[in-house]
């Protein structure tokens, strides 16, 4: 994409971000959602601009590495993979219900997860190992931490 139709484009897709996650967040009747719209613009900026993935092959060894550290707005995490096509937008609105693989915070039981986050500062310690694995293996992955 041109750079002139990149920002207007990224920011349609962080106006999406924002309504998945707080529909999402307000059918599980929980969660944060301004934890989420606060992201929205990063993690549209990120996910569709800046980082290298592929969303039908979540565990790619050149894919770049995402740690949300404020785990605590993992819908928004959710909503980007969704967004990306890792899986139906649908699925959104099944946040923190029994049995849904969409739990409060990010768990690596998910494909597209890393790190499970939750406790505030944490993702950053992950983040630092993952950056030092890339240089360790002679890796071109790039890691990211909000």
């Amino acid at each position: 994409m041109d750079r002139p139709s990149l920002l207007p484009a990224l920011q349609n897709v962080a106006t999406r971000l924002r309504i998945d996650s707080i529909r999402a967040t307000s059918e599980a009747a929980s969660g944060h959602p301004t934890s989420c719209c606060s992201a929205a613009d990063l993690i549209a900026a990120l996910f569709f601009a800046e980082m290298r993935f592929d969303p039908q092959d979540p565990h790619h060894p050149g894919s770049d590495r995402f740690i949300l550290s404020k785990g605590h707005a993992a819908p928004i995490l959710y909503a980007a993979w969704a967004e990306a096509g890792a899986f139906d937008r649908a699925e959104l609105l099944q946040l923190r219900q029994l049995g849904s693989n969409l739990e409060g915070h990010p768990t690596p039981r998910l494909p597209f997860v890393d790190v499970a986050t939750g406790s505030l500062g944490q993702g950053i310690c992950a983040a630092v190992g993952c950056a030092l694995n890339a240089r360790r293996i002679n890796s071109g992955y790039r890691t990211y931490c909000l």
